[in-house]
């Protein structure tokens, strides 16, 4: 039988996270593989793409509000 020296505390293994298995390193992303010669392309694609979807959904808004009102008109119209 060994005698375990490094044992962890059991306020370090509280203070870990769930899904921490260290296999790992800590600075390692599959972003960082991607070759990124432009910022500023990447920047004004994703402004872009976060406009379009803030008018996406104003729209959708605005639609969900106006058809049922133009769908009761033309029903009691007729």
């Amino acid at each position: 039988m060994t005698f375990v020296q490094n044992r962890p505390s059991a306020d370090d293994v509280a203070s870990r996270a769930a899904n921490d298995n260290h296999a790992a390193p800590e600075d390692f992303s599959v972003l960082d593989l991607i070759p990124s010669e432009d910022d500023d392309k990447v920047d004004e694609t994703v402004r872009r793409t976060e406009r379009l979807a803030i008018a996406l959904v104003v729209g959708m808004a605005i639609w969900l509000i106006v058809a049922p009102m133009v769908y009761v008109t033309l029903r009691h119209a007729i």
